[in-house]
């Protein structure tokens, strides 16, 4: 079946699934494989659930007049999803970078529905399925969708940008992650600018921080492009960051916005959400009504109370770049008692040791005495903080220490699951 029936097919369905597990009525079963799984072998199965049709790829498994039979499942997927974007009015604005991506996605969601029919990522399916399974489920009444792309390989962003075909691009920073796929920050940056470089090449819009001396030179020559800045005048969108605000503040056009966001990191990410709000043609209060009424969740910078306690729960994800971000952000707020709790980074590769002890030194630095560390990259650091490799232990440790009347900081990559601690305090 070629992709122009199989669309047709698609129209009549009720959506796309790749897991029998939540499989939906009247539903379009891709049958993918992985190092674990091969839904081929669900595909039965998915159409006793009632799935529509499904889509396989080995010929054992072609035994029904409602399986389809292709060379490559997630290549058909991916087809499908091209091809949908290419049906659609609808105007695509992919962002990727380091950190942020998934905050300043919701922003830029939030600020623009509150003008537009707004789609975006949902989580962050942001990968070689992810980005496909966002740009099906685009209705053809949606005005703009909000696609996350992510990364650690260079060549990704330039495969997602061939099927999502975006209309407009942001970056939000290049930093220290996915050092083990990308070799280098200079990889990172050259993985994450691919984005860049299909907006040049089709001429599509780009929005930038003007403050990111790397993206200015990236973009220096380009001039389908629109930039804030944070700390001067020279640029298409000018914020002040408000001091002394509770939560991460700016003031745009003499309106005071505030978020729900805690660190001066999250600015620029407010900052995006802002500048593409206002060149969409968004208004003012629209604006400020987008980024007040995101409540951020998924453990991302979350302000939680917790008896005498309050704790800042950053741990979705976490690389130097952005655990040097939140030590500096903790140590802003002057509180008289501080505690860090740090999980292992990942996917360092060969930096790892190094960017670890680096991390160990700069709470030092900064004068952070209270560090408490789990897992074994950060156990091999050179330090007499209390540090564990399970978090059994761990929990033992801050029972018996009884933590009162403190800030708290907990962050570290997403398979440590520093979220846990939470039932400690």
């Amino acid at each position: 079946m070629d992709i122009a029936n199989l669309y047709t097919l698609f129209l009549k369905s009720d959506g796309i699934s790749t897991d029998t597990r939540k499989i939906t009525p009247n539903c379009l079963f891709f049958a993918l494989k992985g190092d674990n799984f091969n839904g081929n072998a669900y595909a039965a199965e998915a159409l006793k659930q009632g799935a529509l049709a499904a889509i396989i790829d080995e010929s054992k498994h072609h035994n029904t007049t409602e399986t389809i039979l292709v060379s490559d499942s997630l290549k058909t997927l991916q087809d499908l999803a091209n091809y949908h974007r290419k049906q659609l009015g609808t105007k695509i604005i992919s962002l990727t970078g380091s950190n942020g991506k998934t905050t300043t996605k919701e922003l830029i969601k939030s600020v623009l529905e509150t003008t537009y029919k707004t789609t975006a990522t949902q989580g962050n399916l942001n990968n070689h399925i992810g980005v496909p399974l966002t740009l099906l489920s685009i209705q053809p009444e949606t005005e703009f969708a909000v696609v996350e792309m992510g990364a650690n390989h260079l060549k990704e962003i330039e495969f997602l940008c061939s099927i999502a075909e975006p209309d407009y691009g942001y970056i939000t920073n290049f930093g220290k992650a996915h050092l083990e796929g990308f070799g280098s920050l200079e990889g990172v940056v050259k993985g994450k600018s691919e984005l860049y470089n299909f907006l040049k090449k089709h001429s599509k819009t780009i929005f930038y921080n003007a403050d990111d001396e790397k993206q200015s030179h990236i973009l220096r020559d380009y001039s389908r492009k629109y930039s804030y800045s944070l700390t001067n005048n020279k640029s298409d969108i000018t914020l002040t960051p408000l001091k002394n605000a509770e939560n991460a503040a700016l003031v745009y056009l003499n309106n005071k916005i505030h978020s729900h966001l805690t660190g001066s990191y999250n600015l620029p990410n407010i900052a995006a959400a802002i500048t593409i709000g206002s060149i969409l043609n968004i208004t003012p209060e629209n604006i400020k009504k987008g980024i007040e009424t995101y409540i951020p969740s998924n453990n991302r910078s979350q302000i939680l109370k917790a008896n005498s306690n309050t704790i800042i729960l950053d741990a979705y994800n976490a690389n130097p770049t952005s655990i040097t971000a939140a030590l500096d952000n903790l140590k802003s707020m002057n509180t008289e008692n501080t505690v860090v709790i740090l999980g292992d980074m990942f996917e360092l590769g060969l930096e790892s040791l190094k960017e670890h002890q680096h991390i160990v030194d700069y709470t030092k630095q900064l004068d952070l005495k209270n560090l408490i560390t789990l897992g074994h990259n950060f156990y091999q650091t050179n330090s007499t903080h209390p540090k564990f490799t399970e978090y059994t232990a761990l929990k033992e440790h801050i029972n018996s220490i009884k933590i009162e009347n403190s800030t708290i900081l907990i962050k570290g990559s997403r398979g440590m699951q520093m979220e846990r601690l939470l039932e400690l305090f």
